[in-house]
Order: structure tokens, then sequence, then C-alpha cells
């Protein structure tokens, strides 16, 4: 027996060999992607320069994914500096918008504003005019959490949640959330983020697992009564006045987001169905979306300034999720081809990424373009 593992030996170790060397390709791609976006971090404001207000979230989330995949001092030295600056300066210095005060009804199953009423946490400054913006935030501030063990980011997450469910509907079957509070426009993007923040939260509060599961899976079953979903599975932009599919374009980010939603809700709540559901949409995404290759694109690009350069990150990182607990050949050649590809073909000479990950760079190259990209090598690592 020792003779044949002796003669296994070789082998085994060539394959562990390449197996740590594609590892460590991933690692050092992504340690590079970081510096690079940090030259257009602004301490002042708190907020990437070139990125709007929720691309910044994104930013950050990016960051605190690697910080939790990286083991290097230095990545984690980083991510605490940008989490602690950004939430003691963004709201003053860069959200455009600042929303009202939060006010809870008092009959709701709990008053937050109660419970939180002597702490420092105030999370009515992080609300904008649009609640889609607002979730990007209260997502980023879970992701910081769940690498520091913060509390008052795991708080303020909770406070931004907790406004939004002051926004649920009566449009459209009786629930959901419009795209904004003066608009009657009821998008995806906006519902998807208010699951997957839900579930997210029903993970990480278990005094309120109940509370959240309940929202969660109150806002899935609306999802899928309206007309979200097409007949080939991809999800659309939102509904017409009539609550019917728009026929919208099919972005990434909208197949993306809820993939993350169903994966923290099946944890919380398991329930078959949820990534049956998240495998089907994924599935058809890849298919409508990736190149023969297997690199993902938008049918905007290489023209799609100013939110559209954010998108297809957002979905390899909820691809990502949607893998871990629900492996698929066709998921990681999406996320390893992309990232590959990112680095072969979409990057200038300063390790910055464009927005069409097949190559070449072109138009502009900012932190939104450049954090979408980094999210695909990020997603890289953990396969």
């Amino acid at each position: 027996m020792l003779f044949s593992v002796r003669l296994l030996a070789p082998a085994l170790t060539a394959s562990l060999l390449s197996d740590l060397t594609v590892a460590d390709d991933a690692q050092s791609r992504a340690e590079t992607a970081l510096d690079a976006l940090q030259q257009w971090y602004n301490s002042t404001s708190g907020i990437w320069d070139t990125a709007g207000w929720w691309n910044g979230a994104n930013c950050m989330t990016v960051i605190a994914d690697l910080a939790a995949l990286d083991s290097d001092s230095s990545v984690m030295e980083t991510a605490e500096y940008v989490f602690n600056n950004t939430f003691n300066v963004a709201p003053a210095a860069s959200n455009p918008n600042p929303g009202p005060e939060i006010k809870t009804n008092p009959s709701s199953k709990r008053d937050f504003l109660a419970s939180r009423a002597n702490n420092a946490v105030n999370s009515s400054v992080w609300l904008d005019s649009a609640y889609d913006d607002d979730a990007w935030w209260a997502l980023a501030w879970i992701a910081a959490y769940d690498v520091t063990e913060e509390s008052s980011y795991l708080e303020l997450a909770e406070g931004i949640f907790e406004s939004l469910t002051e926004a649920w509907g009566t449009r459209c079957g009786g629930g959901g959330l419009p795209w904004n509070p003066t608009s009657s426009y009821v998008n995806a993007i906006t519902n998807e983020l208010f699951l997957s923040t839900a579930a997210h939260l029903a993970n990480r509060v278990p005094s309120q697992k109940d509370y959240y599961v309940n929202w969660a899976q109150k806002e899935w079953n609306w999802f899928l009564s309206q007309g979200f979903i097409g007949s080939n599975n991809t999800i659309n932009d939102g509904l017409l006045d009539d609550c019917q599919n728009n026929g919208a374009t099919v972005w990434s980010y909208n197949q993306g987001v809820v993939l993350g939603g169903l994966v923290e809700l099946n944890k919380a709540a398991p329930n078959d169905t949820y990534l049956e559901s998240a495998n089907t949409i994924a599935k058809a995404a890849i298919a409508t979306l990736a190149d023969s290759n297997g690199v993902l694109h938008d049918f905007c690009e290489p023209n799609c300034e100013p939110d559209g350069t954010q998108f297809k990150g957002i979905f390899m990182r909820n691809l990502q999720m949607l893998q871990q607990v629900s492996p698929s050949d066709t998921y990681t050649r999406v996320i390893s081809n992309s990232a590959n590809s990112i680095w072969e073909n979409d990057k200038n000479s300063e390790n910055e990424f464009g927005v069409v990950w097949s190559g070449p760079v072109e138009n502009t190259v900012d932190a939104s373009t450049h954090s979408s990209a980094m999210d695909a090598l990020v997603a890289a690592m953990a396969i």
C-alpha cells in the first residue's frame, strides 16, 4: 500500500501544485485590482471618484468580498479603513439627495427606531430618493459586517431595511416597492434588493429571524405572481402601468441579485424551490448574455454609462453565491472565462478594467467599470 501511494504522489503533487497556481493567480489578480480601485477612493467624500452614490456601495461590497476570501493582512487593513471612513463621512459628503427622517408605523411588528433610540447609528442619513440605492447600501454594510463583526454596520443595514418596509406598495397585486417615493414604476431590481436584504438579515439577526424571513417570503411570492419573469426565464426591467411585463432590456444585474436573495432565503428557511428557481434564472441569463467563449456581456456595450457599467459584476457576485451551494460547470466556466478575459483583454497599463470584458479596453475606464470587473476576479477566487 505504501508503494502505491508513492507511485501516485507525483501525479497528486502536480495536480495540487496546478490548483495552487490557479488560486495564487486569482488572488494576485484580485489584489492588484484592489490597489487600482483604491486610486479612485476619496477619503474626504468616502466614495470613489468617478463613481456615483449607489456604485460606491458596490465598490465597498467587492472589497468586503475580497477581504472575506483573502488572508493577506493588508487587504483586511484596507477594507477596515474603507468601512470605517465611509461609515463616518460618506452621508454628509456624498449623498446627493438625503431622504427624510425614517418614520415607522406604530402598529408594526416592531418599532425599530425605539429599539435603537439611544444608538449612534442613524440610518436615515443613508437614504436618498431611490429605494434601490438604499438597499445597495444595506447589502454593502451587511458585507462589511460579515468580515469585521462590527455591530454598528449590521444595525445600519437593519435601519435601512426598516425604512424600505414603509414603502411596501398597493399596486400590482397589493405589494412590492416602487422605484422611488414619487414614482409609480415598479421595477425588478428594487424588489430583488428588498428580497436579498431581508434574506441576508434573517441569517444574521437571530432574534428577528422570523420577521425577516416573513418579509423575504412575502416579497418572493409577490415577485413570482407578477410579470417580471419572461417566457425564457429571464427577468425584465419592470412592469407597465397595467402591471404586465414591459418587455424591457434583459440586464445582467436583474438576473443576479435575485440569485443571492434566494440562496440566503434557502439558508434561512430551506425550500427546494428557491434554488430550483435560482438555477433556472441563472442558466437562462447565461444563455442570453454570455458569448460563445463564456464571457458575460450586457446589451449596452460599449456605451453603458452611467449605470450599466456596474451591472455585470453584480451578476458575477451573486452567481458565485449560487455556485457555492448549487455547483454547476456552466457557472464555473462563465466565472473563470470572464475573469481570465478581463485580465488578458480588458486591462490597461494602469491595471484598470473597462466595461467590455472580451476587450479591448474602450470608452470610459472608471471606478464603476473597474469594480464591476473586480467582482468577477473575486468570484474566480472563490470557485
